[in-house]
């Protein structure tokens, strides 16, 4: 283990109105070699099917669960990343997608891969409609590089040497890739950036404008190739490419340097000291 590696790991993990996938995404989060100091659930606006699974399955949950639930107002997951992560208690957060089901090693390999000045970017696995649907029936519990169902199957390669080379040799401010659902921060680094910003409202581009703060502030983006491992669930998505009404939104923070988000984080970190989320496992 990393000597300077943090002490304590909360897991901040988003959803909406697919409780499945989260479901077997908290699953995987329960199998970790190394356990998360807490969960968090993001939830921008679920309907109550989703609070019902979490209660189902909580009593059993190895460490805290905690469920932060926003009105259903659109597409605003910066507003619900950042009301989890001023709810968690660890030094450091892992930002992860409820559509991502993490290898059992996924934490410590974060935990290990930690290192001050920086994020680290994850990578995810990704899986066709068959390898969604066998992971949804519980035919397996994960999909191997030889499995059918898979794309970029380079990435279920867990190889430590490996991902020691790789963030030692992606240092730098690339904001290439740049995503959200398999992230490493240190949870001061956030509080000084102020977190998302809450702009941005909409798909798109909340993720990269973290990061370009992160950059102003002198941080930079290490990548984890073959540790740290994530499997992503089939669905349809915007691509990269395409038009985000949060385009000027953006441009405007390349443009002036900003390092801290005009609306974000601290909006929220004094109400949740003051009135903790509850653990789920409490009933």
């Amino acid at each position: 283990m990393n000597a300077n590696a943090p002490a304590r790991a909360s897991v901040v993990i988003t959803t909406y109105n697919w409780p499945q996938a989260l479901e077997l995404a908290l699953e995987a989060l329960a199998r970790q070699h190394t356990l998360p100091c807490e969960v968090v659930v993001a939830d921008d606006g679920s309907r109550d099917d989703t609070r019902a699974m979490l209660e189902r399955i909580a009593p059993a949950f190895p460490v805290p669960l905690r469920h932060s639930w926003i009105e259903d107002r659109g597409f605003r997951v910066s507003l619900a990343r950042n009301r989890a992560i001023a709810a968690t208690s660890g030094d450091y957060v892992l930002l992860l997608d409820g559509d991502m089901l993490p290898h059992p090693m996924f934490v410590a390999d974060h935990l290990h891969a930690a290192e001050r000045g920086s994020f680290v970017q994850g990578m995810r696995v990704l899986t066709d409609e068959e390898g969604r649907d066998r992971l949804l029936r519980h035919e397996v519990s994960q999909l191997g590089f030889f499995d059918s169902g898979l794309t970029r199957r380079r990435h279920t390669l867990r190889i430590p040497p490996l991902a020691a080379l790789s963030l030692r040799s992606t240092r730098g401010q690339s904001e290439s890739a740049i995503k959200t659902c398999n992230q490493g921060w240190w949870r001061d680094d956030l509080v000084m950036l102020n977190g998302f910003d809450e702009r941005f409202e909409g798909w798109g581009r909340e993720d990269k404008d973290l990061a370009v703060r992160a950059f102003h502030a002198g941080l930079e983006r290490r990548s984890l190739r073959f540790a740290g491992l994530a499997t992503h669930l089939y669905h349809p998505e915007r691509h990269e490419e395409g038009a985000s009404p949060n385009d000027g939104l953006l441009a405007e923070t390349r443009a002036t340097g900003r390092v801290r988000s005009p609306q974000g984080l601290d909006r929220h970190i004094a109400e949740f000291a003051a009135h903790p989320l509850p653990d789920l496992r409490a009933g």
